[in-house]
């Protein structure tokens, strides 16, 4: 199929390489000049395992991209919107989403034939078939399931590995408003493991679907962490040593060749400090911005986002164990990407860490392998070092946020050094054993 994907963020790029790879025709639209020309020259505008590779396979071939939506339209049969949906004020914003759409609209007002397009952006239930189909049946004058195919098709990558997810995914949940929606979607995936399950659904439960995927994580972490805070309240108790147990439930389990094996999911069960990323705490947030809007209190969700937002808070309650005062005292913050393998920092927990320490007079230094965000807010006045072994040299205070492998060597490092700095595992991913002082969450 020739495919246009409006975004070329994490999603719209990745769902752009791996369709392509699948033998699609597929360009890629954004507005930003620097991103279409570094896809062209198969340049990966984002730190994505496996993307790079894709892009030489297929840019210049199976994939282009450009800054002209319109010719990008008129030329394919299918259309993606995969723009951001930036949360504000308690709210998902829909203005790009909102915008994309009436773009595409006035496109298809002159195009002869059929298009379909699919929402894969993430928004709240309700969107595609209210928003999203006002604004393209208004600029094209034509209606949804008769002049064009309107869908919703969610993502349900996770950073670091999104073209793995994305090449074998685990579901593919498939919304569309009419039958032929759904066959077009069908036709999309054909190529994909048929064992996967397709669930062809309505826009709306599609976008829920997606809503409640994420929430479902979210509150699994914040469970963690609530009782991690009671394990450490009760004494004598290590939430690690907890959650172990819980994950051997049947529950959590699965056998593969006789083997049993722990599910994925229990890794969600673990305590730390908090959750960011640019998806759960963006999609709980507007979950309950919606339900807010119609009366409805959803409280339970409110205390996974509270819960998030105290959690580096128990950082610095370990740190202060130790330290009556942080004035003048060296600090070094390992981990300023919300996990490992991304360069991503939005919304990571390393970032009111840094404040806090600041507040109390701590010199701070920061490192990580992949993420370098110097123009960040919270990086003022914050040493990036350029190595593990230069971020901890000095320091009396080292502050793991991120699960980067690298930091495994850090006992190991200090040894060779000669460093015997307190220790907070804010991931729980250390051996406390190896370190003169050493203080976990929920420990």
């Amino acid at each position: 199929m020739k495919v246009s994907i409006v975004g070329t963020g994490y999603v719209g790029l990745v769902t752009g390489a791996c369709l392509a790879e699948t033998g699609h025709d597929v360009v890629c639209v954004d507005v930003d000049q620097r991103k279409v020309d570094m896809i062209n020259e198969a340049r990966a505008p984002i730190h994505e395992a496996g993307l790079p590779d894709l892009l030489k396979r297929n840019a210049g071939r199976r994939l282009t991209a450009t800054t002209d939506l319109a010719a990008a339209v008129a030329a394919t049969d299918l259309t993606f919107i995969a723009v951001g949906t930036p949360a504000g004020e308690g709210r998902i914003d829909l203005t790009f989403v909102e915008r994309a759409a009436a773009e595409i609209g006035a496109t298809l007002r002159n195009k002869p034939g059929y298009h379909t397009v699919i929402v894969k952006s993430t928004v709240v239930p309700g969107t595609t078939v209210g928003v999203v189909r006002r604004a393209l049946e208004s600029a094209s004058g034509k209606a949804a399931g008769e002049g064009f195919g309107l869908g919703m098709n969610p993502e349900f990558l996770t950073e670091g590995t999104a073209v793995a997810d994305f090449s074998h995914p685990d579901r593919l949940v498939l919304g569309g408003v009419d039958a032929r929606t759904h066959e077009i979607l069908g036709r999309l995936y054909a190529g994909f493991d048929e064992a996967v399950p397709r669930i062809f659904t309505n826009p709306t439960t599609a976008e829920m679907i997606k809503y409640a995927s994420n929430a479902v994580l979210a509150t699994m972490i914040s469970f963690s962490n609530e009782i991690a805070r009671l394990c450490t309240a009760v004494g004598g108790v290590d939430a690690i040593e907890v959650m172990r147990g819980v994950h051997q439930a049947a529950y959590f389990t699965m056998r593969r060749d006789g083997e049993r094996l722990t599910a994925p999911i229990a890794s969600f069960l673990e305590p730390g400090c908090g959750f960011g990323g640019s998806c759960l705490p963006k999609d709980v947030t507007a979950l309950i911005g919606q339900g807010r809007d119609m009366g409805l209190g959803l409280g339970l969700l409110q205390s996974v986002l509270d819960i998030n937002r105290e959690q580096p808070g128990e950082v610095m309650r370990l740190i202060g164990r130790h330290f009556a005062s942080l004035q003048d005292v060296p600090v070094t913050v390992l981990g300023l990407a919300f996990k490992p393998d991304t360069d991503d920092v939005r919304e990571s927990p390393a970032f009111p860490i840094i404040r806090a320490l600041k507040t109390q007079g701590a010199r701070v230094s920061a490192y990580d392998p992949v993420a370098r965000p110097t123009d960040h807010a919270d990086m003022a006045g914050v040493t990036l070092a350029e190595s593990l072994a230069a971020a901890v040299e000095g320091a009396e205070i080292v502050v793991l946020v991120t699960r980067w492998t690298e930091f495994s060597q850090l006992s190991g490092l200090l040894g060779k050094l000669g460093r015997r700095p307190l220790v907070v595992d804010g991931r729980r991913v250390l051996d406390p054993d190896a370190f003169a002082l050493y203080e976990g969450i929920g420990r």
